[in-house]
């Protein structure tokens, strides 16, 4: 691991894939990794080929998908080459928020080779072992700064997971039981393509139910036992462009809490709220989301303000 991590820079290769916890090499968005010291990283990703991952290819919205699966890639690559990590240790999220440069984004489009600055705090040890840390990341390309990003994830053995999950720890288990439930419709409204509404319509406006295709290449391209974090930044979006259809508008920030894992085996809420303005003056909605009473995640997503004129 640690020849992977002083020779990245010098001479770039892709980051092999069970690095960043992926089956599919086509998904894999990062290139190389080098220490800058001892909680400091240069992460070089590469967004030229994207096709496996963004249906359409360049919308605007498009970019904090890419963006958040790029960084949530970073974990497990900095988890096992920067802090040896084991690899059958579970990352779980438990915070996130970005901000994304849409003029920088606009200019550029989506693509190119970026690097992702990240610096790492808060670094809890246990036995020897991380068992949490948090990140601050900066995006730039060709030295522009195209987002920011804070985010916080917790690490846990085996028998720690093994134990909280219970019986729904076996993840092929929990996709089986998925997918012998039909999937409900999708919504319309969020302007997305087929594959990738995570939506379902209910009698509300602002509500839905989570929609899991457990068969989405990038949702699911390894077995899982609970709905992935980035379905629900997903949903949290979808959840505001279909509340404002059919007024555009792109996510531009968003701020979000991972309370507890959505379950595959049982309906999930989603309902958006529309709140005041944030400082910038952008739109800016709650979106929650509930499984069986609980609540399971929050988010509170700023939409960039309509171009006038």
């Amino acid at each position: 691991m640690n020849e992977l991590v002083t020779a990245a820079v010098s001479r770039p290769v892709r980051v092999e894939k069970g690095l960043v916890h992926k089956h599919d090499a086509g998904q894999v968005l990062l290139s190389g990794l080098t220490r800058l010291s001892q909680d400091e990283f240069l992460v070089a990703a590469d967004w030229t080929d994207t096709g496996g991952l963004l249906a359409d290819g360049d919308r605007p919205e498009d970019s904090a998908v890419l963006l958040t699966e790029t960084i949530r890639q970073t974990f497990p690559l900095l988890s096992h080459a920067g802090y040896d990590v084991p690899f059958d240790h579970r990352l779980l999220w438990s915070e996130y928020r970005y901000a994304l440069d849409l003029a920088t984004l606009g200019a550029g489009g989506i693509g190119g080779r970026p690097d992702l600055h990240i610096r790492c705090h808060d670094v809890v040890r246990r036995r020897g072992r991380v068992s949490a840390l948090s990140l601050d990341i900066t995006v730039l390309r060709d030295g522009e700064q195209l987002a920011t990003a804070h985010t916080r994830f917790t690490i846990q053995p085996p028998a720690i997971y093994d134990r909280l999950r219970g019986d729904r720890r076996d993840a092929h288990r929990m996709l089986e039981l998925a997918r012998s439930r039909p999937l409900p419709p999708p919504v319309s409204g969020a302007g997305e393509e087929f594959r990738d509404v995570v939506l379902s319509p209910t009698d509300a406006a602002d509500r839905w139910l989570l929609r899991i295709d457990t068969h989405h290449p990038m949702y699911f391209d390894h077995p899982s036992d609970h709905a992935p974090g980035i379905l629900l930044l997903e949903a949290a979006k979808q959840a505001v462009r279909t509340l404002r259809h059919p007024r555009v508008g792109v996510a531009e920030a968003m701020e979000t809490v991972f309370h507890r894992y959505v379950e595959l085996d049982s309906p999930c809420r989603v309902d958006a709220q529309l709140l005041p303005d944030d400082q910038l003056g952008r739109a800016r909605f709650l979106v929650t989301m509930h499984q069986n009473d609980l609540l399971c995640f929050t988010a509170l997503v700023s939409v960039a303000k309509e171009p006038t004129g």
